[in-house]
């Protein structure tokens, strides 16, 4: 099999065998955790080109979280949530959900594990506490959960029906969002992320959109959202629209990039509303993408989303590509 081509960064030995569900970066460290829905959660250091560790289990795993570089905590198919730590190799259920986990997110000021299901409930754990009696609260939602993020003060949890909750992480115990709308698109959210500097959070939808939306809720502060158009190809006088499946903010400019079914990469400048590079060429949809703390490495999934059914596809990739200054920061005004 030929080399892929080298602008799409260095593919990363030993990934999964079925569709990859989520990519995360240490905060720490340059360790990269990688889900799938082969029931495994992969633990890489790409700066060193290895494999550090393997957690396999039989459900399909749909999110992964660090806690520290050595411990995660994962959502599955089987509504189960866990704690997994490598070096002991030691896993530990924190609890369950009545359908499927889709989202899990470790709130480390809190010290408390939140969870989003398919059950329509929002969930958060005490992972110090024994299971049966660590479930510090349960939130009821509008929607099945299909994308959640965190800043440094607030959870977003975005679910089915276009609905957006937006929780104060201080006040989680409250079990009541701080803001609830409706998105800005009109169709199926794939991805939701919160903004570095806590401002606000971008949504993107399977019908080739990102919104760029703020938190708050003044006259003013409304004004600044926008949506735009993307991933979107047309060949033969045919025009397709892509899902755009992941979307990944760079730590230090803020800019962000967002991944679609078309196999294509775009970096872009919020604020400047301009794109600052793009990447084509991946073998097939790009279902997740993350950023290194420092904003160095970008990591990127190559695994069919089913955009298409069922068909022949190219088998599950993660690429780590070197991002140069020039790709991801802001160009300044002229």
């Amino acid at each position: 099999m030929a080399a892929p081509p080298p602008f799409l960064g260095r593919p990363l030995e030993s990934p999964p065998n079925d569709g990859i569900s989520g990519l995360r970066f240490s905060n720490t460290s340059d360790l990269l955790l990688c889900s799938s829905w082969d029931g495994s959660v992969r633990l890489y250091d790409p700066p060193r080109s290895l494999t550090k560790g393997s957690f396999s289990q039989q459900a399909p795993v749909l999110d992964a979280a660090f806690q520290e570089d050595s411990s995660i905590f994962l959502a599955g198919l089987d509504g189960i949530v866990k704690r997994y730590d490598y070096f002991a190799r030691a896993e530990t259920v924190i609890g369950q959900h009545a359908a499927g986990a889709r989202c899990v997110e470790w709130l480390p000021e809190r010290g408390l594990v939140a969870s989003g299901s398919w059950d329509k409930t929002l969930r958060c754990w005490d992972p110090r506490i024994p299971q049966g009696r660590n479930c510090a609260v349960v939130m009821q939602l509008p929607g099945k959960v299909f994308s959640m993020a965190q800043s440094s003060t607030r959870l977003v949890v975005a679910t089915s029906s276009l609905h957006i909750l937006v929780y104060d992480i201080r006040k989680l115990e409250a079990g009541l969002p701080e803001q609830e709308r409706e998105s800005s698109l009109r169709f199926q959210t794939r991805c939701v992320r919160c903004y570095p500097d806590g401002t606000g959070f971008a949504v993107s939808s399977v019908e080739g959109r990102v919104a760029m939306e703020y938190f708050d809720q003044s006259e003013a502060g409304q004004t600044r959202k926008y949506a735009f158009k993307c991933h979107r190809s047309s060949e033969a006088g045919t025009d397709t629209v892509h899902p755009v499946n992941s979307i990944a903010f760079h730590p230090v400019h803020g800019t962000f990039a967002t991944g679609g079914g078309d196999g294509t990469v775009n970096v872009w400048d919020g604020a400047n509303k301009k794109r600052l590079c793009q990447i084509q060429g991946y073998p097939t949809s790009v279902s997740a993408m993350a950023f290194s703390r420092e904003g160095k490495y970008l990591a990127v999934a190559s695994s069919y989303t089913w955009e298409q059914g069922e068909k022949e596809h190219p088998a599950e990739a993660i690429y780590v590509r070197h991002m140069s200054d020039a790709e991801v920061k802001p160009k300044p005004r002229i």
